[in-house]
């Protein structure tokens, strides 16, 4: 099938270009960019005032498939992160049995090829069953198409563990994506410790739990020499931190995600268990302070950990729902409104948080329009006001705080490997 973009705004940091410009694909591919391109038997999109930018890559995402079903499958799970803009989604391991071996991540790739809408990339664990006690296979799970080793909901708690780990995932080629937090300043907090947490009784969770495993684990990567993604920061500790480990040649790469930079936890005073989240809502001078990492390039991605659960679970008291809210589908209205809209970033750095750079670093060979690449391409109206309704998530799961929150910034067309795969 061809089709032919017609008068789109192209936004393509990885080859520098971004004005007004015709694109066709053919065969799944990009293969020519220019003005005034015709195609005949062309599908042709007309995108005057929109954006055409690199399909999105989601680096952290959780599609509970397989073990919780009944939460998201990869085929709800794809459909919703197309109606988000997202070509590619990296899910994370904590799915049940885990994706410690090479018969899950091989499941994982067979189930999204079967559902043919997006790309699915597993991300192994780096340890057997994620409980921090012996390493996984690491070389069974490259060979079985993982791109990355996290042990994400869990960290790895022995320092030694984690040495290992990082040289053993090196020697793969892994980047080791790291869940920071200690458990034992954590504990069964289930919020940010503050004024809040005080005034409404419920459990602390310290931003130290974060930002000293942090530190551990920047130290540990410069030890080895290792590549290290850090994974949802929320604090501004964890920020300065991470710039000065970058500031000192650091193999270090972060991330954040549109909560962190949108919500305080002065939003849990409602007691919504859609806020619960791990790392927790933290204040107002750290999401100012997230939002700077990601002007000055501290923080490299923005990701969603998009993390379904069903309504009985959250239906609970706030002490016992568990942590996590959907994303693909507010992710880029979020980005828009909260960091376009307010000169955080342009569409230059989106582009670069949520294509260009999670491709490099994992090593995807994505995140680009260039010729010869492969056409995942999202199309935005970047003025469209829009409103999250209950009745449009396609999600399986509903857990988000933002339904009736008016954004800007809709995804029009999502187009996977020179295939339509939603529109708006």
């Amino acid at each position: 099938m061809k089709i032919l973009i017609k008068n789109g705004q192209i936004v393509d940091p990885a080859a520098g270009v971004q004005k007004e410009l015709d694109l066709l694909i053919e065969d799944g591919k990009i293969s020519e960019i220019g003005r005034s391109l015709k195609a005949s038997g062309a599908k042709e999109i007309d995108a005057k005032g929109k954006l055409v930018l690199p399909g999105l890559i989601d680096m952290h995402a959780h599609l509970r498939e397989p073990g919780r079903e009944d939460k998201e499958t990869i085929l709800t799970g794809s459909r919703a992160a197309a109606k988000g803009g997202f070509t590619t989604v990296c899910c994370m391991p904590n799915t049940s049995p885990c994706i410690d071996s090479q018969g899950v991540a091989r499941f994982i790739i067979s189930e999204a090829e079967r559902a043919g809408l997006i790309d699915v990339r597993p991300v192994g664990a780096i340890t057997k069953e994620r409980n921090g006690e012996e390493l996984s296979e690491m070389a069974d799970l490259k060979r079985a198409g993982c791109v990355a080793v996290s042990d994400d909901g869990n960290p790895v708690p022995k320092a030694d563990m984690m040495r290992r780990a990082l040289e053993y995932a090196s020697m793969m080629g892994f980047v080791v994506i790291s869940h920071c937090e200690d458990k034992d300043l954590s504990g069964i907090g289930v919020m940010n410790e503050g004024f809040i947490s005080t005034i409404l009784g419920l459990r602390p969770i310290p931003r130290h739990a974060e930002s000293f495993m942090v530190e551990r684990d920047i130290r540990l990567a410069e030890l080895t020499g290792a590549k290290l993604h850090i994974a949802h920061v929320s604090t501004k500790e964890s920020v300065e931190l991470i710039r000065e480990a970058k500031a000192r040649g650091a193999a270090v790469t972060a991330e954040t995600c549109p909560h962190y930079f949108t919500l305080t936890d002065e939003a849990v005073k409602s007691f919504d268990t859609n806020l619960k989240v791990n790392p927790p809502l933290r204040t107002a001078a750290d999401v100012e302070a997230i939002k700077e990492g990601l002007r000055d390039g501290t923080i490299d991605v923005i990701a969603t950990d998009h993390a379904p659960h069903t309504e009985n679970e959250k239906d609970v008291e706030f002490d016992y729902a568990p942590f996590g809210m959907i994303g693909f589908e507010t992710a880029l209205g979020l980005v828009a409104s909260e960091l376009v809209e307010k000169k955080v970033l342009d569409w230059k750095g989106v582009a670069e948080k949520m294509a260009v750079n999670p491709s490099k670093i994992l090593g995807l060979g994505k995140g680009t329009l260039a010729q010869g690449a492969a056409a995942d391409i999202t199309i935005i109206d970047p003025n469209k006001e829009w409103q999250l309704k209950r009745e449009d998530i396609l999600s399986k799961s509903h857990n988000t705080p933002f339904i009736g929150r008016k954004m800007t910034g809709l995804v029009e067309y999502t187009i996977a490997s020179g295939k339509i795969i939603y529109t708006s």
